[in-house]
């Protein structure tokens, strides 16, 4: 049978796929309104052309016999535009199986979004979340808050576990998964228990990367990824220790602000020529170092670190210019990895993620992936809301929807140190089709990238108010043809999305 093209729209927000005429008035996913969906093109089979005598819910695969569409689909809430018409002969092949048990592994934002999905469709679906941390669900993103002291430890914790009763969850915390069989659909748990599923969710997200040089072991050495590691740092009374972050990034550089603010000596190394080489150019980092000295912390640039000295417990940092570092506390921030090591020994096709696709189904057809074990057309996203949002079509997809995530630009916010700062998509152009313009005055600056009359890719360093309507712009594809042909300034250009 031949392909034909249907229109179908993407959500610039969240990439979740919305197939139909016109785009629907909010996004199921995310909630952005209709401005933040733009033109996509799929190919499907067209249906076999007999009576229309049934109607397929686009958004979670709800059948509804009828001459027409229902009003309102009683599963998801979706509109009557949001049904597409199901022939006899195509309704005998598409029978969707009801999932009796869905289990989820990792309880971080993915998985809580994963759970939060198949509820949004299927209210008796048994579902399983399993949590090799013995803590409720928390804002992982908001770990270096709670070490500045910013907020309590309360504050992090994302539902109460009344939520999970309500909701007839099964939340087994302190549970590791040891094995999968894919082949029978059974896991079995570090204590022992089998567990059997018919539908799998993989969120057990990513772990630090320590890089192999010697003495990274040593006592006094950390990494800074969950809710213990932070208990753990703040048994010690931090007042005035020296405390080193290795690490330059978005981690490194909120945590260097956290440490600060409890009153550490921090020292920051950076083994690139400036801050945030992913998120900024080289001015920006400049600008941003400035910040960060001024915030008492000690910055080192082109600082690589050889060994972390010491006997049992460290004393110093070895640098690769022979230079030493003292320091009584080391929180080494370099990136995380993947935990593809379930996904891998049972077979799942495995990059530097879990591979999915659209669906974020895996290479079986029974287990989907989602977060920062995922990889999406070469893309682990490593931040938080890209892993809600494929938590939360993951989790519809595993009880027999079919929504699609399409990519999303990345974008990033820092918090904790004393300065705003965002940035999104390509920050620096990669070839003559580039337009670019930059605006610097005391300690802020700013640079947009244009290609194609289109905002790609923001920096906005010192004051980030109109964070949200370059992220809008860029996301929704806007059309700046008639700003980019009046050769505008870096002020111009603010002007413009300003109002």
């Amino acid at each position: 049978m031949t392909k034909t093209e249907s229109k179908a729209w993407r959500c610039t927000v969240c990439g979740y796929i919305h197939q139909g005429p016109e785009p629907p008035d909010m996004c199921p996913i995310c909630g952005s309104p209709e401005e933040a969906f733009e033109s996509y093109t799929v190919e499907v089979k067209p249906a076999a052309k007999t009576q229309i005598q049934s109607w397929r819910c686009l958004n979670c695969n709800y059948v509804h016999s009828g001459m027409e569409p229902p009003d309102v689909c009683p599963v998801c809430g979706a509109s009557h535009d949001c049904f597409e018409p199901l022939s006899e002969a195509v309704e005998k092949t598409s029978h969707i199986e009801k999932v009796r048990k869905v289990v989820v592994i990792g309880a971080g934002i993915a998985g809580l979004a994963a759970v939060e999905g198949i509820r949004s469709v299927s209210p008796d679906t048994e579902v399983t979340l399993i949590s090799k941390e013995t803590h409720l669900p928390y804002y992982r993103l908001n770990l270096t808050r709670y070490l500045a002291g910013e907020i309590s430890e309360t504050e992090l914790e994302i539902k109460p576990n009344s939520w999970f009763e309500k909701n007839k969850v099964q939340l087994l915390s302190g549970t590791e998964v040891s094995k999968l069989n894919l082949e029978h659909k059974t896991m079995e748990l570090n204590n022992g228990d089998e567990v059997p599923f018919d539908k799998l969710i993989l969120t057990v997200g990513a772990h630090p990367f320590m890089p192999p040089f010697p003495g990274a072991y040593r006592e006094g050495v950390t990494n800074l990824r969950t809710l213990s590691d932070v208990r753990s740092i703040l048994t010690s009374d931090l007042t005035g220790k020296k405390c080193t972050c290795i690490g330059g990034g978005l981690l490194g550089l909120e945590t260097a602000g956290a440490l600060a603010k409890r009153g550490a000596e921090v020292t920051l190394l950076e083994g690139y020529g400036w801050l945030l080489p992913r998120q900024l150019n080289k001015r920006a980092g400049q600008i941003l170092a400035k910040h960060v000295e001024s915030s008492g912390i000690k910055l080192f640039i082109k600082a690589r670190t050889r060994e972390i000295l010491g006997d049992e417990r460290v004393k110093g940092i070895l640098l690769e210019d022979e230079s030493i570092i003292d320091t009584d506390f080391v929180i080494v921030a370099t990136g995380i990895r993947s935990n593809s090591y379930l996904g891998r020994m049972a077979g799942l096709d495995v990059n530097n993620g879990v591979v999915v696709d659209n669906l974020l189904l895996t290479s079986h057809p029974d287990v989907f992936a989602a977060g920062d074990v995922a990889e999406h057309h070469g893309c682990v996203y490593g931040t938080w809301a890209p892993s809600q949002y494929q938590g939360s079509i993951a989790g519809m997809n595993a009880v027999g929807s079919n929504v699609e995530f399409g990519g999303i630009p990345q974008s990033n916010a820092l918090k904790v140190l004393q300065v705003e700062l965002f940035s999104i998509g390509k920050i620096e152009p990669e070839d003559g089709s580039y337009e670019t313009f930059e605006k610097e005055s005391d300690d802020e600056f700013c640079r947009f990238v244009f290609r194609d009359s289109h905002l790609v890719g923001a920096i906005l360093l010192g004051d980030a108010k109109l964070a949200t309507k370059v992220k809008k712009a860029v996301e929704s594809k806007r059309d700046f043809s008639s700003l980019l042909a009046k050769h505008p300034t870096a002020e111009d250009v603010l002007g413009f999305l300003a109002e």
